[in-house]
């Protein structure tokens, strides 16, 4: 299924850019196979602002967001989740303005010890305030608004500006990809939930952590309802017609991929595989792994 993903922006590392009336963006170089252009960091207010996932904490990043941030006073630090390339900026930020960080809590430690991905954990996350959805969050100018979207990991986080009617949508929904949906961290079933709430909220425009905005909201968000469905039956056909491991559908499904990519691809086949598990169309030969012969169960 084709998603009109946008992969062209301008921008330059380290400058703040105006977004809207009461948004600014530093993008971070921190460029990869996960972070795309490299970390977009949201300044929201013009005063009194918050701030949306700082990125990475080196000292080039965090002279460009304090040169952003001259003149103003911070208020709030909103994470969306734990990755690396998101939350580290945040408690030198905090500690520096006297604020307090907001988002959801994660115990790392007690994770299951499954291979990460992306630029891995910050296993120093650890939000002053946790945010529940439907919170809402006031400064001089704007108000932010927490909606839950589990599904890229367990605890992300996208916020919400009611006064221009956009999204901050870190890593659920982003222009230039698909997000990655890895178990235990993540969960498919979870994840189609998620996108499914963020489209009845009808946003007029969605700004992610990585790549540039977002302002066919509803049939972008459709394409990529749509792209999982398809995803989940191409591999339903593939175990029907084929090998169950994992590998091998995603050397089947996944032509052309960069191969940096592959064990992303393959975290994101297993995250189908468990959700159709879960919902009865497939059986394994152990507990839910990568290396796992899965097979249809026929009805």
């Amino acid at each position: 299924m084709s998603i009109p993903f946008v992969k062209d922006f301008d921008f330059k590392y380290g400058e703040c850019s105006v977004m809207s009336p009461l948004v600014k963006r530093v993008i971070a170089n921190n460029p990869g196979p996960f972070t795309y252009t490299g970390t977009g960091v949201y300044i929201i207010g013009n005063k009194e602002v918050a701030i949306i996932d700082p990125g990475p904490n080196t000292p080039e990043h965090k002279n460009a967001i304090k040169k952003a941030l001259t003149g103003k006073k911070v208020t709030h630090i909103f994470l969306t989740h734990h990755h690396l390339d998101h939350s580290p900026l945040a408690k030198p930020l905090a500690l520096e303005y006297g604020c307090n960080i907001y988002g959801l809590s994660i115990d790392i430690k007690k994770r299951n010890s499954f291979p990460s991905l992306e630029a891995g954990e910050d296993n120093t996350f650890k939000p002053d305030i946790d945010v529940k959805c439907g919170d809402l969050f006031k400064g001089g100018e704007w108000t932010i608004e927490a909606i839950h979207t589990p599904g890229h990991t367990s605890n992300h986080v996208c916020y919400a500006l009611r006064e221009e009617n956009l999204l901050f949508s870190g890593d659920h929904i982003m222009g230039w990809s698909t997000s990655v949906v890895s178990p235990y961290e993540g969960h498919m079933g979870d994840y189609i939930n998620s996108l499914k709430k963020i489209k009845e909220r009808n946003f007029s425009i969605i700004f992610p952590t990585h790549g540039t905005y977002i302002d066919k909201v509803d049939s972008f968000i459709d394409a990529y309802i749509n792209h999982r469905y398809y995803r989940e039956k191409q591999i339903i056909e593939a175990l029907k017609t084929g090998s169950g491991l994992i590998l091998d559908i995603v050397k089947k499904l996944y032509l052309g991929l960069d191969k940096r990519l592959y064990p992303a691809a393959a975290h994101s086949v297993l995250s189908h595989l468990i959700y159709l598990r879960e919902k009865g169309v497939v059986m394994a030969t152990a507990d839910n792994g990568l290396d796992c012969h899965y097979k249809i169960i026929e009805s």
